[in-house]
């Protein structure tokens, strides 16, 4: 009988969730799940408000990647996640909220209502976070030129880097497996990729350490 697995890809922008993820899965011939990209009624009051809107769309993202989540633990094969939904609530609101763009109290309500609700979903197989310095996203970002991310500065990449390294640090609830991305060109280098693979297939058979040489 062959064991299905969930897989969650997690990291800053940038950094090649997406691209890895389409790749995981058409090597593994597992079902991708890339990032769920339904309209947020909140967005646009948000960036005009930032403040007075960031707990309304923190939220509607937290129901909507829940959500994913849960379809995610009831499909029939093996899948592949695009972010998971631990990095809205742990990097994305975190910084919100360090960054003074959300209330405390409401920080504290979306807090609670995300450890609540993900104490009762079981977690993935495996997190594969992607670990990448500000340059590489930069010249990421930079190369795959999406309109929208044009005016994402480098102070921001570094902060949300500082929240992921903090939360994978405590993240205990599946294993994880830290990929060095900026060492790893998992999209021009097949080498790179059968490596990557290989680590991914050891750690879901149970290795406690696994570590790229």
């Amino acid at each position: 009988m062959i064991t299905k697995r969930f897989v969650a890809i997690a990291g800053n922008v940038g950094v090649g969730k997406s691209t890895l993820t389409t790749m995981l899965c058409q090597r593994l011939g597992w079902a991708p799940f890339p990032e769920a990209v339904d309209e947020n009624p909140y967005l646009a009051d948000f960036y005009s408000d930032m403040r007075r809107w960031s707990f309304h769309s923190q939220v509607f993202f937290l129901s909507r990647r829940l959500r994913h989540h849960r379809q995610l633990l009831d499909h029939p094969t093996s899948v592949v996640q695009d972010r998971s939904v631990y990095e809205d609530a742990e990097v994305f609101a975190r910084n919100l909220y360090t960054q003074e763009k959300m209330e405390p109290r409401d920080y504290q309500s979306y807090r609670e209502l995300y450890e609540v609700l993900t104490s009762f979903l079981p977690p993935p197989d495996l997190v594969v976070y992607l670990r990448a310095s500000v340059e590489t996203l930069v010249e990421r970002i930079r190369k795959r030129g999406r309109d929208y991310e044009r005016d994402i500065s480098p102070i921001y990449l570094a902060q949300l880097n500082q929240l992921y390294e903090d939360w994978i640090q405590r993240f205990d609830l599946c294993p994880v497996l830290t990929v060095p991305a900026d060492n790893l060109n998992f999209v021009d280098n097949g080498l790179h990729l059968d490596l990557i693979i290989d680590k991914v297939q050891e750690k879901l058979s149970g290795k406690d350490e696994v570590v790229f040489d």
